[in-house]
């Protein structure tokens, strides 16, 4: 039997994806201004962005970047451990350490390599790795790649939770997690969820990509929304590149664990330092983070009054509390047929398909920031309830 040829392989799954209506297509946005894009020479309200907080164009991020620019030039040069590492990174992970409760903080190129770099130090072959159904891609691929088993729990329930852990009862366990889910916008039972940990002698990883600067009495995610020390929660992931605005990862718990990390992490040890104008960028933003709370306010006023505004509407919303408002429209072809009606009247919102949800969860996931105003919220309403209405029923 002849070799399978690879490339015809990846050219018959792409045409596969294209009959099933799921194949993805770059689009290069042109300008930035606030709230506002331009995308093929048109100008829309985007509402498809991770901006929670609206700090990605800030003049305070600019002026630090800028400065160290001008200090450090545009790249870090080398790995961290080979002379990447930069007072600005530093000075980054000491406040991002206080400002979440830990000890000691470590840098990340990206989040997706911070997760990897957790899960492939602290797990081997025979340990076991807990996960919610829905948790990201990077969490499940680590697990995976650590040489852990992975086993899956329903979505949210403590109960499925427990059930998996103690299927293996003796092996070194893992439970890992989103805080916020990226695709439905709802939160963990965290509490719930330290107690099983403790209970079980398992670890709790918690990613908290889309709470860090959004959720918490100063921002500082959701392990400070659901009041858990460090040893309640203790590997905490989360994202610079979000509502932080810049980008980037850390990884925050114990001085062990970060010690452990700088000699065992490969996705830390063997890739170029994040550039330090970027830590400098960063740095700002947390500043903002902490310290402007009316900014946080506004961001939940918005999301209060686009809940309240679809209610009255009859707009269908799934239960979220956070800038995630996923709207369910069920099939592919609907999603993107409401996304384009969308976009025609002057609105990106880009819609999710399979894989990024389950089959037959095809949805348009509103991403609300502080950047937009009360107006923009009612105009994307009104466009929501014409597109929805347009649907064959």
């Amino acid at each position: 039997m002849p070799r399978p040829d690879l490339f015809a392989r990846l050219a018959a799954a792409q045409a596969q994806r294209a009959r099933d209506g799921l194949l993805r297509r770059l689009r290069t946005v042109e300008s930035v201004a606030g709230p506002r894009i331009v995308v093929n020479g048109k100008s829309l309200i985007d509402f498809g962005s991770n901006d929670y907080l609206g700090l990605a164009q800030h003049p305070a991020l600019r002026a630090a970047l800028s400065r160290a620019v001008d200090r450090w030039g545009v790249g870090a040069g080398a790995a961290h451990l080979l002379g990447g590492h930069r007072d600005e990174h530093t000075a980054l992970e000491e406040k991002l350490a206080l400002w979440t409760g830990r000890e000691s903080a470590l840098l990340f190129s990206t989040g997706y390599m911070a997760n990897l770099g957790v899960t492939g130090t602290l797990l081997r072959d025979g340990d076991v790795c807990v996960q919610d159904k829905l948790n990201h891609a990077s969490l499940i691929d680590a697990a995976r790649l650590s040489g852990a088993e992975l086993v899956r729990y329903r979505h949210a329930d403590v109960d499925s939770a427990r059930q998996q852990l103690c299927t293996r009862p003796d092996a070194a366990a893992v439970l890992a997690t989103d805080a916020v889910f990226s695709m439905d916008g709802d939160l963990a039972p965290l509490r719930e969820l330290v107690v099983l940990c403790k209970r079980e002698r398992a670890t709790l990883m918690i990613d908290d990509a889309h709470g860090i600067g959004v959720l918490g009495p100063d921002g500082a995610g959701s392990v400070g929304e659901a009041g858990l020390a460090q040893d309640d929660a203790p590997v905490l992931m989360a994202t610079l590149g979000k509502a932080l605005g810049v980008a980037g990862a850390f990884v925050a718990g114990s001085a062990a664990l970060i010690d452990g990390l700088i000699q065992f992490a490969r996705p830390f040890v063997y890739t170029t330092a994040m550039p330090p104008a970027l830590a400098a960028a960063a740095s700002a933003a947390v500043d903002i983070a902490r310290n402007d709370r009316e900014r946080r306010d506004h961001l939940h006023r918005l999301i209060a009054q686009f809940r309240g505004g679809a209610a009255q509407r009859g707009i269908a919303l799934l239960p979220s509390s956070t800038p995630i408002q996923p709207v369910p429209v069920g099939d592919s072809a609907t999603a993107l047929a409401i996304a384009q009606r969308l976009e025609n009247a002057g609105f990106y919102l880009p819609a999710i398909r399979p894989p990024s949800v389950p089959a037959s969860a095809a949805r348009l996931r509103v991403s609300l920031s502080a950047a937009h105003a009360e107006d923009d919220i009612e105009r994307l309403l009104a466009a929501l309830a014409a597109a929805l209405a347009a649907e064959p029923r």
